[in-house]
């Protein structure tokens, strides 16, 4: 028969049920310990034993014991569901379960990751903001003389995107909508560092057509963007996140 063992040194430590974390990563460990006892091949006494276990370690942080109970009702009623979809956001708080509510009667299922990662906590913003140029992503371009604004994205460097912009706009061209509204307009143009911003750096791919879609939605809500309005289609969970969120913040950070 199957015992489990555990460390010496083992803390029993999970994610506590009072710290800034979405619930289902709360929950994926106890799931997984709930899961132990119910798939290895263990003896009647060694299950009680370690469901008293895993009760302690439940209550060490923070959590009602009584979880287990909703866990197994929960796992009776997934067994009889048909296969469903799954879409995965970022998780940033309130914010995120205000859009996931969209999918609360349909048969998508949410997962959520967090940015909080070793990699992003040890990635300085100094340096991102040093070589923020020498990427690609989502941008924006801000008229200086009526501060309307031009998003657009790049799989090249955000400079060189900036360069074709302004060639347009000395030449006199309007392949540029940017460089087409200050012509028209008689307005002015400005340096890379005054008139651009990097909403957000990512490669090519739907991940980036998703995000400039998204600001080029929210300036058209504002009633401040030079893009193709007529593009525009209304869509519910960018009118959510529109909502919910200042103007002046990224979402997708």
């Amino acid at each position: 028969m199957i015992d489990i063992y555990r460390k010496p040194t083992t803390t029993d430590t999970i994610i506590a049920n009072d710290s800034c974390h979405p619930r289902e990563h709360k929950m994926a460990a106890i799931h997984y310990l709930h899961n132990r006892i119910i798939t290895y091949e263990m003896s009647p006494e060694n299950k009680q034993r370690e469901g008293r276990t895993i009760q302690q370690i439940l209550s060490n942080n923070k959590y009602d014991p009584s979880i287990i109970k909703e866990i197994k009702h929960k796992k009776k009623d997934q067994a009889q569901e048909e296969k469903i979809k799954w879409a995965k956001f970022t998780y940033i708080g309130r914010e995120t379960r205000f859009i996931t509510k969209a999918f609360k009667n349909t048969k998508v299922k949410i997962a959520l990751t967090t940015e909080n990662t070793i990699k992003n906590l040890l990635t300085t913003r100094e340096s991102q903001h040093k070589y923020k140029y020498d990427k690609s992503g989502v941008y924006q371009l801000e008229c200086p003389s009526c501060n309307m604004k031009y998003i657009g994205q790049t799989g090249r460097f955000f400079k060189r995107q900036y360069q074709e912009h302004y060639r347009d706009y000395k030449h006199g061209s309007t392949r540029s909508k940017f460089a087409q509204h200050l012509l028209e307009n008689q307005h002015s143009i400005d340096s890379i560092d005054k008139i651009m911003d990097i909403i957000h750096i990512t490669r090519k791919g739907k991940m980036m057509d998703m995000i400039e879609k998204f600001y080029i939605y929210r300036e058209t809500k504002l009633n401040n963007q030079i893009n193709e309005k007529l593009t525009v289609k209304q869509n519910v969970i960018f009118e959510t996140v529109v909502r919910q969120d200042p103007p002046q913040r990224d979402p997708f950070h």
